[in-house]
């Protein structure tokens, strides 16, 4: 019986075909659809038809299948379409099949709808498959990308580094501050390492915990950590939860972070005054050259 099936489903496939693009279509103005092209989606539609009767005829999924879908999700196209359309081609090809019989018994149903679903599941499957590779893939390359600029060590003058950190603070996203500050302070012969919080929005017993931590393990190798971009809430909220910064300095701002780095490597910011009497000499004198 499954040549027989599979034998009325091909020499009926222009029909096949037609009854699911009909079937489709109806679905287009309330789906995501609706803004591709008339041209594009017919063209889409019909090459995603014959993919599926090209599986049905090998007995297997098919290259094509796979170029397909990779062309689909290069193209932004949602995952929702493909399984949509495969549910779409299960009802019709089924209906279509027990439509061709003059008598249908449960045994005749069953094996129908085992022999659609032998055809129709492994598509899906492999579709799935596709997407899901892609989305691990994407996901992976952002998760490097974020990881880089998570936690970034500046270095803005000889010995002295700036770590500026945004967003939310979580256990992973400290571990990876600890790293890059070690590494950094190595790297970069820090004697001093600014972490600004500015940019941090809350600051509550983990994320204190895990930059007292850090502070501490850069004191371990020989720096010295300052915390800046102490903003009045963040102060109270510190206060009231009894979070003890007294291990090393805090600062409001990063200016006068940057003044206290200087001090502790034995510089210091010198305001440049201007002479009005000494540029009026020097100007008589290029004026009598």
């Amino acid at each position: 019986m499954d040549q027989k099936l599979k034998d009325i489903v091909l020499e009926h496939s222009n029909d096949i075909v037609k009854m699911w693009l009909e079937e489709v279509e109806t679905h287009k103005e309330n789906d995501y659809t609706a803004t591709i092209s008339d041209e594009m989606l017919e063209s889409t539609n019909r090459e995603f038809v014959n993919v599926i009767f090209s599986n049905i005829q090998k007995q297997g999924l098919s290259k094509d299948l796979e170029d397909f879908a990779e062309r689909l999700i290069n193209l932004g196209w949602p995952l929702s379409y493909l399984t949509d359309g495969m549910q779409v081609f299960r009802r019709v090809i089924t209906d279509f099949i027990l439509k061709q019989s003059d008598q249908i018994d449960s045994d005749y149903f069953s094996e129908v709808l085992r022999k659609v679903d032998g055809w129709v599941d492994p598509v899906i499957n492999q579709l799935v498959n596709e997407y899901s590779g892609s989305w691990e893939n994407i996901v992976s390359l952002q998760r490097v990308a974020l990881q880089e600029l998570s936690a970034p060590l500046i270095p803005v003058m000889e010995n002295i580094t700036i770590m500026p950190l945004i967003g939310t603070i979580d256990t992973e996203r400290a571990k990876l501050i600890m790293e890059n500050l070690l590494d950094g302070v190595i790297k970069h012969n820090a004697e001093v390492v600014l972490i600004d919080i500015t940019g941090v929005p809350v600051v509550d017993t983990m994320v204190a915990h895990h930059i007292i931590q850090a502070a501490e393990a850069v004191r371990l190798i020989g720096s010295r950590c300052i915390l800046v971009g102490i903003r009045p809430e963040i102060a109270q909220t510190i206060v009231n939860l009894g979070i003890d910064l007294g291990k090393f300095p805090t600062k409001s701002s990063l200016r006068k972070g940057f003044q206290t780095a200087l001090e502790l490597t034995n510089r210091k910011i010198e305001e440049s005054q201007n002479n009005d009497e000494n540029i009026e000499k020097l100007i008589d004198s290029l004026n009598k050259e």
